[in-house]
């Protein structure tokens, strides 16, 4: 793969950002997922070998690099959360590299800008406003983020709100019960119930798999929750114990690519939690060459959630550019 490849400008990602066909769902189709077996080690050995096989270096990593700012979900979902803060992550996301660092690349002119940018309902209104006329995406997480234990009628209101308040797209995190108990239908119903609520709005559902026990929990829910109509799957909140990791990302992609074989219908990606470095980033493009190619790699169907990463990344250009590691504070996030 060459730098051209990878490095679409980023005005043509924002031409065809949602410009896929939704995923529509089929009926709850137990075989499709109630037998799959996973093998654990070998699942943990490919994993392990995915990020040593592929060398990306010098100029290739760069645009590597690029192309996963292209892909972040900026995020804050913090407690002491601002009007003040949501601005500052937006103007962030704006404008993620600096302009000496873009003006080196070549790139002052490609529109480099995150894919989106996540935050809790009650933000929605601020990030619209600050990303009016950008074409960013506002992200909302919903449902009763993060553990999803609240009724069910007020999940929905809520995803009603943060639609209503201008989000493009709905992070959902599932009721893990129904996986840890198999009730596959309780868990499509809900999902179906989400997407219906989401409306326009596109639906990443969060299974949280640091909760689910096993790998073969995380494969069926990632089954059940494409078949119920997410347009994409999503590993954790960033809240669990135990978050994205590479294997578990390995079965979901798994499970997305049989999904599209049986059904013909396409589905995003995104993993999220733990992921601080510009390595982070590396492994999981890597990941996403190797199991599903090129197309994988855009903002459409790839999103990695993410916020102390863009600090690392940046710093790690500048590092190609000049040969030096710069002070971490030279590049805020915010």
């Amino acid at each position: 793969m060459n730098r051209q490849d990878i490095l679409v400008s980023k005005g043509t990602d924002l031409a065809v950002q949602h410009s896929l066909a939704r995923n529509t769902g089929t009926k709850l189709a137990l075989d499709w997922f109630d037998d799959i077996a996973v093998n654990r080690s070998a699942t943990e050995r490919r994993a392990a070998t995915l990020t040593t096989r592929r060398t990306v270096k010098k100029e290739y990593q760069a645009a590597w690099l690029i192309k996963a700012i292209t892909c972040i979900d900026l995020t804050t979902l913090a407690g002491d959360d601002t009007a003040g803060r949501v601005h500052r992550l937006c103007a962030k996301a704006r404008c993620p590299v600096r302009e000496d660092i873009l003006k080196a690349l070549g790139l002052t002119d490609a529109n480099i800008t995150t894919g989106a940018v996540c935050v809790y309902p009650t933000m929605v209104p601020h990030a619209v406003k600050a990303l009016r006329g950008s074409g960013i995406p506002v992200a909302s997480v919903a449902t009763g983020f993060p553990a999803g234990l609240t009724p069910l009628p007020q999940r929905l209101a809520e995803i009603h709100y943060a639609v209503g308040e201008g989000a493009a797209e709905i992070d959902i995190v599932i009721t893990r019960e129904h996986v840890l108990t198999q009730n596959w239908s309780a868990l499509y119903d809900e999902i179906v119930q989400m997407r219906e609520a989401a409306g326009d709005a596109h639906l990443k559902a969060i299974l949280a798999t640091g909760d689910l026990n096993t790998l073969r929990n995380v494969y069926r829910a990632s089954m059940v929750a494409m078949q119920a109509g997410a347009d994409f799957i999503k590993t954790s909140t960033g809240k669990e114990e135990v978050n994205a990791t590479l294997p578990v990302s390995l079965i979901m992609l798994r499970a997305l690519r049989d999904y599209g074989e049986l059904s013909g219908q396409t589905v995003g990606f995104k993993p999220a939690g733990g992921m601080k470095t510009a390595k982070d980033a590396m492994n999981w493009l890597i990941l996403m060459k190797e199991e599903l190619g090129l197309r994988w790699m855009q903002p459409e169907l790839f999103r990695l959630g993410a916020s102390s990463m863009l600090g690392d990344i940046e710093r790690q250009l500048e590092h190609y550019l000049t040969g030096r590691y710069a002070a971490s504070s030279r590049h805020a996030l915010a």
